[in-house]
């Protein structure tokens, strides 16, 4: 991006700009054609699964009025009493955050609120549901502007923790066996393709790890699987379908 078109970006994306351009980070701000306010909006614009719209939510802590953020997948949902149990002492509750405290403390305006380039210190968390892709897409200061990166790059970017802050779904019988389902039918997919094929992440939107056996229920990996998925090479990625393929079938026969 050279100065000009920086310098005729709206200020918030300048700031992002600056941010990630001070730290090497590549993938610089973009605009689209169209708001982006919602998650949805967003993936629809970039062509990307929901999931893959890293999306902010804001809380105010009320012991001391700092917000409080966590980026979180667009598909999934925050769970208050999780982040309270992380981030409140004293039992201390998290309040709403309107637009107005929104703005003060981030610097930008909702829809467009970025993890990054804050303008005062926030409390930020990272929900564990983005390792679920090999990209992802983040706001940049205004309601029509992303960036691209990793979960990994967002952890590097802002030193936050990679915390479990989603509602966790309730996986009723029906939804465990077309989990099955689609895990087998992938990796069948995948054994079939071709050397040098681009391998498509196993998560179906489901991220939620069983206690008794380690496993996401949704597609059959533990958390060290899920987490390594974007630095994974071909063979690697191909040997992990391999893995899921074995424990599909061991979960149809429980």
């Amino acid at each position: 991006m050279c100065g000009s078109e920086l310098h005729a970006m709206p200020d918030g994306v300048q700031r992002v700009a600056a941010f990630l351009q001070e730290r090497g980070h590549v993938h610089l701000p973009v605009m689209l054609d169209g708001a982006a306010r919602t998650a949805q909006q967003a993936a629809d614009a970039l062509g990307v699964e929901l999931g893959q719209i890293a999306k902010s939510i804001v809380f105010r802590r009320k012991v001391d009025e700092v917000a409080v953020m966590v980026v979180t997948s667009g598909d999934q949902r925050v769970d208050e009493r999780k982040v309270e149990a992380l981030v409140c002492p004293d039992g201390k509750r998290l309040g709403r955050a309107d637009a107005e405290f929104v703005k003060t403390t981030t610097g930008f305006s909702i829809g467009g609120v970025a993890p990054v380039a804050h303008a005062t210190p926030v409390v930020l968390l990272i929900d564990q549901s983005l390792l679920r892709f090999d990209e992802v897409w983040a706001a940049a200061g205004h309601p029509n502007a992303v960036f691209r990166l990793t979960a990994d790059e967002l952890v590097g970017l802002t030193g936050a923790p990679i915390v479990d802050a989603a509602v966790e779904p309730i996986l009723e019988s029906g939804a465990m066996a077309l989990a099955i389902e689609q895990m087998a039918a992938g990796a069948m997919a995948v054994e079939r393709s071709p050397a040098g094929s681009s391998i498509a992440s196993p998560c179906i939107s489901i991220c939620r790890i069983q206690a008794d056996t380690g496993l996401c229920e949704g597609c059959f990996r533990t958390m060290p699987e899920i987490t390594a998925w974007s630095r994974a090479d071909e063979a690697d990625k191909r040997q992990i379908w391999r893995t899921i393929a074995q424990r599909a079938v061991q979960q149809s026969r429980t």
